[in-house]
């Protein structure tokens, strides 16, 4: 099979990549063609295409398998992407065991399927789709990196439309250098899809270093007045403060506060965008072309 292959591959000296023989998990509102290592349907969380096997791969899905990845397995969402926590899917809620054991806790969303299974250990990488959040939410609800590239930078060929101005793929993963290897895989030009930025990548894993004393020596770095939203408890605020200060000492930078008034006009922008793409891209589950009379 194909870890046995990227197995040998690794014992020759021959791997792929630095992915070659990792774990992916993919977001179920990505296509996957039915194959021996992807038997399962293509769902985005709905029973209108609780059926449906895509007759192709996803752009993101092509590049990972040439990354000589192990995808492992389609994860839950929220039903076509709509969703914040993971408790939309038609088929279950995305939960995670309580640190202290007792009861359950949601992994947040839309991806909640993909975070989950990297906090669980099922998969070393998942691949997200964020429109608002949906992939930067469950990886903080769930412990993990979450990755939100620049619109276009990863071709959304393959992804099952929610908002298509607003819709980007991500990455969920335990490290950031995971992160920036999965980018390096993903990212480039797409002809088949007209949004993705035409420019070549330039790949950051391999000119990445950890983290080291001094590595932002004299930058500064702002953080807008406009986050300190007030609907978040102050635990919360304070939190978040001490982690900033505790990375910009490690880092040897400058953090000051800088105001971005407009932050204020991003939620009813999104929800003006979002919820008119999502009429006309949902419109075609009418029970004819896609989907089930009821």
């Amino acid at each position: 099979g194909r870890a046995a292959s990227a197995d040998a591959r690794a014992a020759a000296g021959q791997a792929l990549g630095p992915l070659d023989g990792a774990t992916v998990a993919i977001k179920d509102n990505f296509c996957s063609a039915h194959a021996p290592d992807t038997p399962w349907p293509t769902t985005a969380g709905s029973r209108m295409l609780e059926t449906f096997h895509s007759p192709y791969d996803a752009a993101v899905v092509e590049r990972l398998r040439a990354a000589g990845v192990l995808v492992v397995g389609k994860t839950n969402l929220d039903e076509f992407g709509m969703g914040s926590f993971g408790t939309n899917s038609a088929f279950s809620p995305t939960l995670l065991p309580r640190d202290d054991g007792d009861g359950e806790v949601v992994a947040g969303g839309s991806s909640s399927g993909s975070a989950a299974a990297v906090a669980l250990g099922a998969a070393r990488i998942a691949i997200g789709s964020d429109t608002g959040g949906s992939v930067r939410l469950p990886a903080a609800f769930s412990g993990v990196v979450g990755l939100k590239p620049t619109y276009g930078r990863i071709s959304r060929h393959g992804l099952i439309s929610y908002a298509s101005s607003l819709d980007t793929v991500g990455i969920l993963s335990t490290s950031v250098l995971d992160a920036f290897r999965a980018l390096d895989v993903l990212a480039g030009p797409d002809d088949r899809d007209a949004t993705c930025i035409q420019e070549e990548w330039q790949p950051l894993a391999a000119a990445s270093a950890p983290p080291a004393n001094g590595l932002g020596r004299g930058i500064r770095i702002g953080i807008p007045v406009e986050f300190r939203a007030e609907e978040l408890p102050q635990a919360s605020l304070d939190a978040w403060q001490r982690a900033a200060e505790e990375w910009a000492g490690a880092a040897d930078c400058e953090i000051v506060p800088i105001s971005l008034p407009s932050v204020r006009d991003a939620l009813p922008a999104y929800y003006v965008i979002a919820c008119a793409e999502a009429s006309s891209n949902l419109a075609r589950y009418d029970g004819v072309a896609f989907g089930h009379r009821t």
